[in-house]
């Protein structure tokens, strides 16, 4: 009995040199940034036990940034399931109406539409009386809260909802002429869109696009010198609008004879058959959410999930209510938690570290834990792509930036293979992106090894 007390002081005191090992690590790696302590949020938790071994302002709420879709993410996909599909579906009535059962697939494209519409035409629907949009899966919110306008031209911040469409993006096109003549600019693909050009052609690439405040917001100001055809991604301002005209422009390639209106109405229960459909597995898309923080993807996939937890509109409301019940599910303490979208993007956004570990570790004992894990972006991938290279297959994460803040959370299996869940997040104007990454990098070398 003596020996079996001696050996359990022993595993102990060597349980607890570890951990103040890794403490030491992370301590030196704090004093060594020159960012406050106090801008610094960390906690590490043990998924065998459940227990923080490490945490450092656990409980204080900052932002997440896209950390945060980590949360997202893993309630919608439980609350939809590994089989869901967004499905947009193509239907004919007995009264010879056709009627697009949207889905806000956030990869539905042009020529998916056209594919569809071309399909009528094959089985001979040629002369519909009407062609009516359901598009009940989302709500008309189209922009986040909290989220930063200034930021509206930026292509990682497209508007998202039931009309999804080639990415919520429009394609601007600049074409050089003669050295020092005006370029010629337009949109790609045909959208009501002005231009105030001041470009030049010239010997460099410097093109920027930004609102002409003093005539109009719905004009855009083209600056700089391009040498070369380019191509500029911008934001679609209107999507319901985009996707009409390009809901036109299917029609008439698939050479079906209608000329009237796409009216918005809801799909009738009976008399109706399927034409044709289009499918985005739940996992492409919550792949891109997690690996490549896509926003827009991350909105969709949330507010869909909430639609289906209230078996109605998807709403920003509803999808919030859909996280909440999850959490009270799996006795997830939710109360120092504040989440207005569905992406980390909005700085409304609030959540503890504490509550990211204890809301991963719950999650890596559920029965679909592997297929959610396989999504997480590993060091080499995603926005993983050219940091923590060191760690190799050792690390599952997802990172999150924002002026001001970076974070990045996620699994590690350390150097003696015990696995954490983890959470850091540096909430700091003082020090650089690039000061906030370093100290990320350097507090998980210190948790893989020393822990």
């Amino acid at each position: 009995m003596k020996k079996l007390i001696s050996l359990l002081t022993v595993v102990i005191f060597m349980l607890s040199a570890m951990s103040a090992d890794a403490a030491n690590s992370i301590d030196k790696a704090l004093r060594a940034s020159g960012i406050n302590r106090s801008a610094v949020s960390i906690s590490v938790r043990d998924l065998k036990t459940g227990k923080e071994v490490y945490k450092l302002n656990n409980k204080k709420p900052v932002n997440p940034a896209s950390t945060q879709k980590l949360v997202t993410a893993a309630a919608a996909l439980d609350t939809l399931g590994y089989d869901y599909s967004f499905d947009t579906k193509l239907y004919k009535t007995t009264d010879n109406d056709l009627y697009l059962k949207l889905s806000a697939d956030p990869y539905l494209t042009t020529k998916d539409l056209k594919n569809i519409l071309s399909t009528a035409k094959n089985k001979e629907i040629i002369e519909p009386k009407h062609i009516y949009i359901d598009d009940y899966v989302l709500d008309s919110a189209y922009w986040g809260e909290g989220w930063q306008w200034d930021d509206d031209l930026s292509p990682l911040m497209s508007k998202f909802g039931s009309y999804n469409l080639d990415k919520n993006l429009l394609t601007i096109v600049v074409k050089p002429t003669r050295k020092n003549a005006p370029v010629e600019v337009f949109s790609k693909d045909f959208y009501p869109v002005g231009f105030v050009n001041f470009a030049t052609t010239g010997e460099r690439d410097d093109i920027k696009i930004t609102h002409n405040e003093t005539i109009s917001n719905r004009l855009l100001e083209v600056n700089g010198t391009v040498s070369k055809y380019t191509e500029i991604e911008i934001p679609t301002e209107n999507i319901k609008l985009y996707f009409r005209l390009r809901m036109d422009d299917a029609v008439s390639d698939s050479k079906i004879l209608y000329y009237g209106k796409f009216e918005q109405k809801k799909l009738p229960e009976k008399n109706v058959y399927l034409v044709d459909s289009v499918k985005r597995d739940v996992s492409e898309v919550a792949k891109d959410v997690l690996q490549n923080s896509n926003n827009m993807a991350a909105e969709t996939l949330f507010k869909v999930a909430g639609g289906k937890y209230v078996n109605n509109t998807g709403s920003i409301n509803s999808a919030v209510d859909m996280l909440k019940s999850y959490c009270q599910k799996n006795k997830i303490d939710y109360d120092d938690i504040r989440i207005v979208d569905g992406s980390g993007v909005s700085k409304n956004n609030l959540m503890t570290a504490a509550f990211m570990t204890e809301f991963l570790e719950t999650t890596s004992k559920s029965e679909d834990f592997e297929k959610y894990y396989e999504l997480m972006a590993t060091p080499g991938t995603g926005t993983l792509k050219d940091r923590m290279l060191y760690l190799g297959d050792k690390l599952k994460a997802k990172t999150g930036t924002l002026s001001d803040v970076s974070a990045i959370a996620g699994f590690i299996t350390t150097r003696r293979g015990n696995k954490y869940a983890f959470d850091v997040m540096i909430n700091d104007h003082k020090s650089s992106p690039a000061d906030k990454k370093q100290l990320e990098e350097y507090l998980l070398r210190a948790i893989f090894a020393d822990m």
